[in-house]
């Protein structure tokens, strides 16, 4: 009955392994450890992963690399949110894809871009307040910026997720409309 001829047997384990690669939840993402940022997450599994399970030491460390992922996840979700209301529907995912392959479309615009994702990360909440910002975002900026559509997005950035006081939350229902 229990045959070693499965081939989905390891599924499951397959799934698991993949899930550990993937730093920003993306399968089989090829671009890990590529930025530092990225480095800082690969750093934090390997010590993990070194760690005994039922250790203090490898449920902060997990919990910590869940968090990452988490707010990883709800930046890019962020991101996306905007891109698809100012009518990038079908590319906001595209727009938001960085690999080790992806380039700056003009040097020239890379002040620029810099510009404005400091500005983003000043004057909105699009990033939480304790992000590092991400080398990833620049190149996004940069395809706005090659789109014509920086200055709309750091627009709506401002409309959709303001500066609030420190201390002051911001709930989803409590954004302005669209």
């Amino acid at each position: 009955l229990c045959s070693n001829n499965n081939p989905y047997a390891s599924f499951g384990a397959t799934l698991a392994r993949d899930e550990e690669q993937n730093l920003w939840s993306t399968p089989h993402d090829v671009t890990h450890t590529e930025a530092d940022d990225d480095r800082v997450l690969y750093n934090m599994i390997v010590v993990r992963n070194q760690l005994d399970k039922d250790s203090e030491e490898w449920q902060k460390l997990n919990y910590d690399i869940y968090t990452l992922r988490q707010t990883r996840k709800e930046v890019r979700s962020r991101w996306k949110h905007i891109l698809e209301d100012l009518g990038f529907q079908k590319e906001a995912d595209s727009l938001l894809s960085v690999t080790k392959l992806s380039i700056i479309s003009d040097s020239q615009n890379m002040g620029k871009a810099r510009d404005i994702l400091l500005r983003l990360a000043e004057e909105t909440n699009i990033f939480p307040n304790s992000w590092e910002l991400c080398e990833r975002y620049l190149f996004v900026v940069d395809r706005l910026i090659a789109l014509d559509a920086a200055d709309e997005f750091f627009k709506m950035a401002s409309v959709v997720y303001p500066k609030r006081a420190s201390g002051e939350r911001v709930d989803d229902g409590q954004k302005a409309p669209q």
